[in-house]
């Protein structure tokens, strides 16, 4: 049985995953076409609507529909149906992939505190000012409920890493004394969950793909799906090595063509891992990068 016969549906993220910046990740795209599996693209960046992330993707050979990305801004919204009527005024803060996901759920996006919005969603925007982020906090005291789209520190650019959206939350959270009541994105479980509910699969027979342990991995745990960590973009093996439990992979893999793969064939390091964090876990003998396992040096990049 190879891999990806073990689940009906995948929820793969992108940067790092099927591309890095503009490019594509060298067998992304053929191992995801082959796969022939229904997939949610799920992306904690807020600030572009799908339909132009999904370009991206049809740029790349992808054969997908706008309705197959799912982005923080979309699962903020989504989450906000379980706590606001139709219609209620929400202050959209970030790019125009906030206010577009509010509007498509039926809110209304204000863009200040003196239209007493019920809610305020917060996320990233490259042109979001001192002034904006003054207005959530004016609206957030005033009794507004507080949604992050996502609490990433970074942003990766050409140039480094920028702040992220969770750098400007914690600038918020200065002025207001507290978080946000709710986040939507990875690691916390509404993305996955919304792309769950679209796929129309039960959580438990979704394969979550990702290569960030501390969002991709650790927002599949939380939402009770097994993952495949992948040595495409940010973490390595060493780095799963270390991981912490909650932030621990099913599966590693080297890249994307993992799916095609028999079972058996990916069963010694994903033995070798548990064995390592047993070890951990137990004081037995720490897991360590410097002792890597050989059933790991493999997936070394």
């Amino acid at each position: 049985m190879r891999l990806l016969d073990r689940y009906d549906a995948f929820i793969c993220d992108l940067d790092g995953v099927v591309y890095r910046g503009e490019p594509a990740v060298p067998h992304a795209v053929e191992s995801l076409t082959a796969a022939a599996k229904p997939v949610q693209f799920a992306t904690n960046n807020a600030s572009r609507p799908p339909a132009e992330v999904a370009d991206h993707l049809r740029s790349l050979g992808l054969d997908i529909a706008d309705a197959d990305v799912a982005t923080s801004s979309q699962a903020a919204a989504w989450v906000l149906t379980r706590h606001l009527e139709p219609g209620a005024a929400v202050l959209a803060i970030g790019g125009e992939g906030v206010a577009t996901a509010l509007r498509d759920r039926g809110f209304r996006p204000v863009f200040s505190a003196s239209d007493e919005p019920a809610a305020v969603v917060q996320g990233y925007g490259p042109q979001v000012t001192a002034t904006d982020l003054a207005q959530a906090a004016y609206a957030i005291q005033r009794g507004a409920l507080w949604l992050a789209t996502n609490t990433d520190h970074t942003l990766p650019t050409a140039d480094g890493y920028a702040p992220g959206n969770g750098a400007l939350v914690l600038a918020v959270g200065a002025a207001v004394g507290r978080g946000p009541e709710l986040v939507a994105g990875k690691p916390d479980e509404p993305l996955y969950l919304m792309c769950a509910e679209r796929l129309g699969v039960a959580p438990d027979r979704v394969l979550a793909i990702g290569d960030r342990l501390e969002t991709d991995i650790q927002g599949a745990h939380m939402a009770g799906m097994d993952s495949l960590l992948v040595m495409t973009g940010v973490h390595d093996i060493r780095d799963a090595l270390m991981a912490p439990a909650e932030s621990r992979p099913t599966w590693v893999a080297a890249d994307l063509r993992a799916l095609h793969v028999e079972v058996e064939e990916l069963e010694p390091a994903r033995a070798a891992l548990r064995a390592a964090w047993e070890g951990a876990d137990t004081g037995a003998g720490p897991a360590s990068a410097a002792e890597l396992p050989s059933e790991l040096e493999s997936l070394l990049r």
